[in-house]
């Protein structure tokens, strides 16, 4: 089972049934994605709760005052059958530059335009938008 698609889902899910929170298991990839996605504006915040296993990984999804909500779209890039890599010039965009890369690189997980700036490639995970 791929725990990062299942993760995209849940908030895909959420934020689409106007939750305020979605809970799901911890993964250490998980948290680092999520870390992403609340530095950039994209979630409010997370927490991982200890419960003496796997962990659980809560997400508070972030809406404006009217209720709108601040994800429109996510998508997984590379899966576990078909992996997509990208090197340093060729960081691909989301929604032309409006939106979210993740990329893990052999610094770790970090954004697109963080990839850029360091001038280093790796394995597309996801984009949000």
């Amino acid at each position: 089972m791929d725990s990062l698609s299942d993760l995209l889902t849940r908030i895909r899910n959420g934020v689409k049934s106007k939750k305020r929170e979605v809970s799901m298991p911890s993964f250490r990839l998980g948290v680092e994605v999520v870390k992403i996605l609340k530095e950039e504006g994209y979630i409010k915040n997370y927490k991982v709760i200890d419960d003496k296993k796997q962990g659980v990984l809560n997400v508070t999804l972030k809406y404006t005052e009217d209720n709108r909500n601040a994800i429109s779209g996510l998508k997984r890039i590379s899966t576990p059958g078909c992996r997509v890599y990208c090197t340093r010039d060729s960081v691909p965009k989301a929604l032309d530059g409006l939106g979210l890369v993740v990329v893990s690189t052999s610094r770790g997980v970090m954004s697109g335009r963080a990839c850029e700036e360091l001038g280093t490639g790796g394995e597309v995970l996801c984009s949000i938008w």
